[in-house]
């Protein structure tokens, strides 16, 4: 027994004591079936459902609930400690090294989702993903020589402790070690993309990426290994590299899973994909390049259950949420979102769809991609490839009689003619722009050759935004700024009453990096009677910008700055964002 699960004690005879908690933790359920059952987590017929997945894959019946998306991880955890009376292991409690590592196989606990929290002369704290198995507590009794005293863990934090323990790569090197990957054979790499070590690496990587609360992740090719970074609150961060003999194996598996051809390496290509993580659905829009060692590909998580759809949570203050929800009210025109790729227009405008989807409201919206699935909203994805572009959805939408309409992206004269048009025949219509700032959108309207007095009637409000790192609440530690420090306020005049300021400090809860999350920081004009006339006069950015200041708009940089000081944000962030190129 000791060469399948561990490396030593092969004398030694099972801690009876140990194994009692085993014993009358399970005495209610003869199994983790049974138990789900009892404690509603799911339907008889979905059981009979992950019953019958289980038996094809011969997966255990936990991993095939959360696979599926049936239960989350953190409702399977909760139901079994409350079922069990066994206290649940919380995430500070893993260990950041490799515990009992002379005595236990990395497979061995891999397999059994089990890991050693810490030992005593004479017990061992082992969290599992399913206690109510004794086969494993037993079996690290026996290996560690001592009682064991098992707690309930969450999967996710298991294996994830395992690979800050072990290594991310390890399970590659042990099971397939002399899988030398021939890329130029394409029925080898057909039969490696389905190769367990390269099914469960890709897996544990996207798992990793949502635990760690990713955006993207990004495989890039070298000539040593495969490099992999995730972006974190619009940061890069270096993960465990994969060895070089599995760079073709893993991007090919993405392909396979996004739909795309894994035989056309040399153009890039796009596609899309739904998991489920950790118990939830996850989905990921896949694009993949040519590289010289190999191809390169960027994975976008998308994940539904961590988005934030109220105006609150995205940054606005009570009294820019009232200005908003003013313009959104009203019966017709057009409002825009502005700002740079990734600044977080869709979402903003995802909540302003969300704040209006109601029972007496038809929505559509067309959209490239479709990023997130709303109900009660029809959404369309844009297709090219069949003329099916913004403005050819645009024209269609109006023989729908919708009320509120939803275009991606305004990109041409075209589709900012027929959104005008919508406007004017009684039609709500949200879109996003790229321009600088809010009062620079109406003459970017005016350049792509929309008339003046057009604008003046249709436009309803204009909010341009930016993105930062929104502080870990935890950790975020005030100072006295310095002058040094705010003389890059001084030519704008906003250095004036910054007495405190907040920077990051770092702990447990945002991993060291002092910042979790990211929050927009806004300026919101709204079309009044005095900037109609400077419409119409064409006025340049900067006579409009004054004249909203004038009437109340607070500019983005003083918005960023407030939230500074408040300690939702750094003074640092708030620069990058207001100064970056092209934003």
């Amino acid at each position: 027994m000791a060469a399948g699960f561990g490396r030593g004690r092969p004398g030694r005879v099972f801690d009876r004591v140990g194994l009692s908690i085993v014993s009358q933790s399970a005495t209610a359920f003869s199994s983790l079936d049974e138990l789900v059952c009892s404690q509603g987590l799911a339907s008889p017929e979905t059981m009979t459902r992950a019953r019958a997945v289980q038996e094809e894959t011969g997966e255990p019946l936990d991993l095939v609930l959360t696979r599926l998306g049936l239960v989350s991880e953190a409702a399977l955890s909760e139901a079994i400690a409350r079922a069990t009376g066994l206290p649940q292991a919380s995430p500070e409690s893993y260990p950041e090294g490799a515990a009992a590592s002379d005595r236990v196989t990395v497979r061995f606990l891999r397999d059994s989702r089990a890991i050693v929290l810490r030992e005593t002369a004479d017990a061992a704290d082992v969290a599992l993903a399913d206690p109510t198995r004794p086969y494993a507590i037993e079996a690290l009794s026996f290996a560690l020589g001592k009682r064991v005293r098992p707690f309930v863990g969450r999967a996710g934090d298991i294996e994830a402790a395992l690979e800050r323990s072990f290594g991310a790569a390890a399970p590659l090197a042990d099971d397939n070690a002399d899988a030398g990957a021939d890329e130029a054979d394409l029925e080898r790499l057909k039969d490696l993309t389905s190769d367990a070590p390269v099914v469960r690496a890709v897996n544990s990587l996207i798992a990793r990426a949502v635990e760690a609360r990713a955006s993207d992740i990004h495989l890039e090719p070298t000539e040593e290994a495969l490099r992999v970074r995730f972006r974190i609150d619009g940061a890069l961060r270096d993960e465990p590299s994969v060895p070089a003999a599995f760079r073709g194996p893993i991007v090919s598996r993405v392909k396979v899973l996004a739909g795309l051809n894994i035989a056309e390496r040399r153009l890039p290509q796009d596609g899309r994909m739904r998991l489920a993580v950790r118990g939830h659905d996850v989905d990921l829009r896949v694009a993949t390049s040519p590289a010289v060692h190999g191809e390169s590909a960027v994975l976008r998580l998308l994940d539904q259950s961590s988005l934030a759809l109220d105006f609150k949570t995205l940054g606005f203050d009570p009294a820019l949420q009232r200005r908003f929800d003013r313009a959104l009210a009203q019966p017709h025109g057009i409002v825009l979102v502005t700002g740079p790729t990734g600044s977080g227009k869709t979402t903003t405008l995802y909540a302003a769809l969300t704040a209006m989807n109601g029972p007496e409201r038809k929505i559509l919206t067309i959209e490239d991609p479709v990023e997130y699935r709303l109900a009660g909203v029809n959404q369309t994805q844009v297709a090219p490839q069949i003329g099916l572009d913004f403005a050819a959805a645009l024209r269609s939408f109006l023989r729908q009689d919708p009320d509120v309409m939803m275009v991606g992206e305004i990109r041409d004269l075209e589709t900012a003619q027929i959104a005008v048009q919508a406007a004017l025949t009684g039609h709500t219509l949200l879109s996003t722009l790229h321009t600088n700032s809010a009062a620079s959108t109406i003459t970017r309207l005016v350049d792509m050759g929309v008339e003046p007095f057009l604008i003046a009637t249709t436009l309803n409000a204009v909010l341009a935004q930016r993105l930062v790192r929104r502080l870990c609440p935890s950790c975020a530690e005030p100072f006295e700024p310095t002058p040094e420090l705010l003389a890059p306020l001084l030519s704008a005049g906003a250095a004036a009453g910054i007495r405190r300021l907040f920077r990051p400090r770092g702990c447990a809860a945002c991993d060291g990096a002092g910042f979790r999350g990211r929050i927009a920081i806004l300026e919101l004009l709204v079309t009044s009677e005095e900037i109609s006339g400077l419409i119409l006069a064409r006025a340049d950015a900067r006579r409009i910008e004054r004249a909203a200041i004038a009437e109340g708009m607070r500019p983005m940089l003083e918005d960023g700055l407030i939230k500074a000081q408040e300690g939702r944000t750094t003074l640092e962030e708030v620069l990058r964002a207001t100064r970056e190129e092209g934003a």
